[in-house]
């Protein structure tokens, strides 16, 4: 027994290693893909040979082109994403972001750019949707804020690479150079997710499939259920008990179904809107807009803000730099607080520093100061992104995960699309550079105040919080739990 159980285990970490590895580095390419236009908006600026004539309104909404497509590519996620499967997603979705950013590289004129930034912006956005139930079903309960933190921070890092390469192949190669790199997914990762990506137990379990479900949880070690003994609980939540916001760290919680008319188990977009869904819905994706808003205005804007205070094309660069390798590591410990204290209090208070830090770039300060204030401001932006996902990942049932993350993603892709937009008006009605980072201060302070509103799950059956330690409810158990408001109870 102890044999067997060995070998599972060994098996299950080898799986979990390959998922999260095979997810991150997909991540890395859209976030390298999200963020290069932000190196080269400059350059499009001001070479008219280029594409055409540009100015600062007209390059904020191609950057937002590529936005809308992430936009629609979540929401199409969610619509089709959990009845598809997430190995079928996200093998599709590597071709086509990685065939859109090719074709974009040969792209001669305004127009097709930025038809060919939205598509490439589907495929992005699908596998950003997808990228977290993918791990909120292979990775072990009480380590899946970490684990998503690690996957989603392939965004920022693919952003850090996008920099590193611009301020390294200035004067070796152009933008279509840099574009063309991130077709190398096509040829490098699609290979490899082919052979070593399966597709979820917990999915096709879901999906009615139970024979083909316990075969490959057998093959992959990964089980259909978390085991009790899986995960510790807080020290907050062994102090304060079932009740505490801390035991409502949603990457320990088994959430309970989504139930329909009937006693019916929702899946999609439909689960979402029941009763004990909604308004948690609403909040999680308006979380999602502010922190994408400050994600995207930030990365497409601030090389072309810190020009114009008198720093040249490799220090503007080094800023965004600072942006994404805040966001880098910032959001990987952020996550280890999240999975110990519960990510929304960690949400809210990485909001609140990417305002403070927001604040401190209006001041005059020495080069030094303004770097270290910009990676603080990657932390409470797209490091805070990387915690909403882990969030919102966690928090819906299987059925509806896929769904749960693409209404996220998708909803917050339009604060992704003001982003630009916003920076574009500030810079084209000659604001202030410190207008543009008071306005994204205020939507950080926003995106914290949003956080705290945000409830726990509720059992209908206790009336009572129902708390996880890894799979294991604490109070309730959850395992068939129906929402408040459902009309029905588990039997």
């Amino acid at each position: 027994m102890n044999v067997l159980s060995a070998s599972t285990d060994a098996a299950r970490k080898k799986t979990v290693r390959w998922v999260i590895a095979i997810a991150a580095a997909a991540l890395l390419f859209d976030g390298y893909d999200l963020v290069v236009y932000g190196t080269v908006v400059s350059s499009l600026l001001r070479d008219p040979n280029q594409l055409g004539a540009l100015d600062a309104a007209q390059a904020g909404a191609l950057g937002s082109y590529a936005l809308m497509g992430v936009m629609v590519g979540a929401l199409t996620a969610g619509a089709v994403g959990d009845f598809l499967g997430r190995r079928k997603m996200m093998l599709i979705n590597i071709v086509w972001f990685s065939l859109g950013m090719a074709f974009t590289a040969m792209a001669t004129s305004v127009p097709a750019f930025g038809v060919l930034r939205f598509l490439t912006g589907i495929g992005v956005g699908a596998l950003v949707a997808t990228a977290g139930a993918v791990v909120a079903e292979f990775a072990p309960a009480g380590k899946r804020n970490f684990y998503n933190a690690i996957v989603y921070s392939g965004v920022p890092a693919g952003g850090l690479m996008a920099s590193l390469l611009a301020i390294v192949l200035n004067g070796v190669t152009d933008w279509r150079g840099l574009f063309m790199i991130g077709a190398l997914p096509l040829v490098i990762l699609f290979p490899l997710a082919c052979l070593k990506l399966p597709e979820s137990p917990r999915w096709l379990l879901a999906r009615g499939r139970t024979e083909d479900a316990h075969r490959l949880s057998v093959k992959t070690g990964i089980p259909l259920q978390d085991k009790a003994t899986e995960g510790r609980p807080t020290k907050r939540q062994a102090a304060e008990g079932p009740a505490s916001d801390a035991a409502a760290s949603f990457g320990t919680v088994a959430p309970p179904p989504a139930v329909g008319k009937g006693g019916r188990e929702l899946a999609g977009f439909a689960a979402l809107t029941t009763g004990n869904y909604r308004t948690p819905t609403i909040l999680l994706g308006l979380m999602s807009f502010c922190g994408l808003l400050l994600t995207y205005g930030l990365n497409t804007w601030l090389p072309e803000i810190m020009g114009q205070h008198g720093y040249g094309k490799t220090y503007s660069l080094t800023f965004l730099l600072a942006l994404n390798a805040g966001a880098v590591i910032g959001g990987l410990v952020a996550s280890r607080s999240a999975d110990r204290f519960g990510p929304r209090a960690v949400v809210a208070t990485t909001f609140v520093i990417a305002a403070a830090a927001l604040v401190l770039l209006t001041l005059d300060f020495p080069l030094p100061v303004l770097l270290v204030a910009v990676a603080f401001a990657g932390v409470g932006s797209l490091g805070t992104q990387v915690l909403v996902y882990g969030f919102v990942s966690n928090y819906y049932p299987t059925p509806a995960r896929v769904a749960g993350v693409a209404w996220c993603a998708g909803f917050g892709r339009l604060g992704g699309i003001f982003g630009p937009l916003v920076g574009g008006f500030l810079i084209s009605a000659r604001a202030p550079s410190h207008v543009a980072f008071i306005v994204f201060a205020a939507v950080a302070l926003a995106g914290g105040l949003v956080t705290g509103f945000v409830r726990r799950h509720r059992n209908s059956a206790a009336g009572a919080d129902a708390v996880t330690t890894g799979g294991a409810t604490t109070g309730a158990a959850m395992t068939g739990a129906v929402p408040q408001g459902s009309g029905h109870r588990s039997g």
